[in-house]
């Protein structure tokens, strides 16, 4: 269970319907409470990010990409810290996420004790 102490609410942003069920069966296995939603779109809909520990959100998204997202949310002045994950890992892709604040980049496929290390450290206020 991730931190005994202090557990949080995911926002997971995933257009691939068995990968999205697969990651929030882990992360609600672990403690947390997730949020699951298509598209970044979507995500913004629901306009409530105030007890958000984290935004899980895959790069290549229909519409608003992952990156895009992140943009938008830190127009609003309403970032959580994010977590990128992707199938299309290319060269310049985890700066690129890096540089635009991704708190962690991984790549697909990832090992679930990955994702829940760098929830653990959103959870923790610490950076990758």
């Amino acid at each position: 269970m991730i931190g005994a102490h202090k557990s949080g609410l995911v926002l997971l942003v995933e257009d691939d319907d068995s990968m999205r069920e697969a990651v929030q069966r882990l992360l609600e296995c672990a403690g947390l409470q997730c949020v699951a939603f298509i598209s970044a779109e979507q995500m913004l809909a629901q306009r409530k990010f105030q007890d958000v520990t984290c935004v899980v959100s895959d790069l290549k998204l229909p519409g608003m990409s992952g990156l895009d997202l992140m943009g938008v949310l830190k127009a609003q002045g309403s970032c959580p810290p994010i977590i990128v994950i992707t199938a299309h890992d290319a060269p310049g892709l985890r700066e690129e996420a890096a540089r635009r604040g991704a708190t962690a980049y991984l790549a697909k496929p990832f090992r679930g004790t990955a994702l829940l290390d760098a929830v653990t450290r959103c959870v923790q206020g610490e950076s990758e």
